[in-house]
Order: C-alpha cells, then structure tokens, then sequence
C-alpha cells in the first residue's frame, strides 16, 4: 500500500483502488471539500505523474476519457486549485510521492489497464439532492429534475417567468464554462424540442456565472446531470445475429420504431448507471418495469 498525507489531502492507493480525501487547509479550494472523498477504481486511470517544484511538487492523476462525469461536464476547464486529482506536495515528501508514481504505474502495466476512451462512466459523479447558489441562481438537482431560482441579480426578463424545473429526459446536454477575465460563465442546459441561441443572461434554462467563489461549485451540477444522461460514447445497439438476410419485415407505424430504439437505448442506459453505481438494485428495478411497460 501506498499513502502520501499533505495538508492539501491525501491520497491511499492499495493495488486495486486509489482513495482520495481532500485537506482541510483553508488553501483548499470550494469544490474540492464540497465533493468530498473519491474512491477510483484503477480502470479508471491512464497514468500518474509527479511535477518537482522549488517549494513543493505536484502530483497530477489522468483518467481515462470518458470515464468521469465531472471531467466530462467541465471539459478540462477546472483550474488546478479546483482540479481533485492534483495534490500539492511538500518538498520533504518528494520521495513519498515518486513511491506513489511508482506503485499506480505497475498496478496499471501489472493488470493491462486500457489507455483508450471508456464507453459508460467508471465513477458516479457527485451524489444528490445537490443545491447551489451562484451567479443569478439557485439550482437544485434531484436525479430527476433540474429546478432553477432566480435572485434579485437576474436580468428582469428571464426572471419573469418564475422558477424553472427542466426534467432530466428533457435534458439533451449540459455545459459550464468558467468566468474567465471579462468574459462570464455560465451553466447551460440543452432543453429537447427548446433550441435558443439566446446568451445566459437572457437563456431561462442557463444560469449566468461572474466569477465569484462559488461559481465552481456549478461544475458540481453539470457533473451529477451528466452522469445520468446517455454517455457521449455509447454506441446503438446492433442488429439481431439471427436477423434474416431476405424479406425484411413491413416497417412499423410511423414514429413506433424510433419510440421502440429509443426505449431499448433507455434500457441499456439504465443499466450502465446501475454497474457504476449510480443506481441502487431498488431504482434500477423500478426504472426498468416502467420502461418494459412503455415496451
């Protein structure tokens, strides 16, 4: 077993997963204490490194693409105070994390892990309900509905028309963008059939960020919805082996084809969300009756 304990936080790999607990310095960052302790299975990486400083190093972790939700949501946009898989190291522990380095790199040549794209998360996301304040919002998610509160701060027209709750199967997407110099951020929400090209300040299902302290904590949201919508890397489903080869059947009734591919995706979804985790025996059986009964 490995173990490196910083102020920053620490970090305990024992050959099969590495367990990550943030600090409590107050150098810590927002996000870091508000997500809490990681537990990733060594899958989910694709190599380790330790960056030598003057004053202190930095250990930086790479997961494999696609199998986080919160790097999916942010798109490499956290700034590295922010970043859960980089510690700072203190110059007397130099030794300790090159140990770290060295442990992670043959558990992943030891047991062949893959370099390549995964295709469903290997990590939960951040656990729900989730609420946040920031920018001109409130937003609180459930697993299944996204509800956003206007403040005093929000521009009169998008608040007019009240609070907002979107469905998670009206999602389509979701985007953050951190503030960056002039330049707002924001957390978006693709609505289905509800196409805007209208800025956040404006988008009633998009929530405009200045820059403040919480703002990162936004990323939280995007990460917990992006873990339960369909991962970007997954495939259709492949025609029946037995299919014949000659006299295709009749086409269905316009519109029930697509409605029985869509349900046979929603299937198959739910069942990636119940191997990562993201769904307990429970829900997993409830969801599935309601989508074989849709069937």
């Amino acid at each position: 077993m490995a173990e490196i304990i910083q102020r920053d936080g620490t970090w305990t790999f024992d050959g099969v997963t590495l367990r990550i607990v943030p600090g409590h310095d107050k150098s810590v960052s927002l996000l870091r204490k508000t997500l809490g302790e990681l537990t990733l299975p060594l899958a989910a990486l694709t190599g380790i490194a330790f960056e030598h400083g003057k004053k202190s190093g930095r250990l930086r972790l790479r997961l494999r693409d696609g199998a986080d939700p919160l790097l999916q949501a942010t798109g490499g946009k956290l700034a590295d105070s922010c970043d859960p898989y980089q510690l700072l190291v203190e110059a007397d522990r130099h030794g300790v994390a090159e140990y770290m380095v060295d442990e992670v790199r043959n558990a992943l040549h030891l047991e062949q892990v893959p370099a390549q794209s995964c295709d469903s998360y290997l990590l939960p996301g951040p656990s729900v309900p989730l609420q946040v304040a920031a920018g001109d919002a409130t937003v609180s998610f459930d697993g299944e509905r996204v509800r956003l509160e206007w403040n005093w701060k929000t521009e009169e027209a998008k608040a007019a028309a009240g609070a907002r709750t979107i469905a998670l199967a009206d999602v389509a997407a979701v985007e953050w963008q951190p503030a960056i110099g002039l330049e707002n951020g924001y957390l978006r929400f693709a609505v289905r059939h509800s196409p805007t090209k209208a800025p956040p300040k404006y988008d009633p299902n998009s929530v405009e960020l200045w820059g403040f302290k919480k703002d990162p904590l936004m990323a939280l949201v995007a990460a917990a919805v992006q873990a339960r919508l369909p991962h970007p890397a997954a495939k259709a489903l492949p025609a029946p082996a037995d299919a014949p080869a000659s006299a295709p059947a009749a086409p269905p009734a316009a519109g029930a084809e697509d409605d029985h591919d869509a349900l046979l995706r929603r299937l198959r979804e739910l069942g990636e969300l119940h191997r990562s985790g993201v769904l307990t025996d429970e829900e997993f059986t409830v969801a599935k009756q309601a989508v074989l009964k849709r069937m």
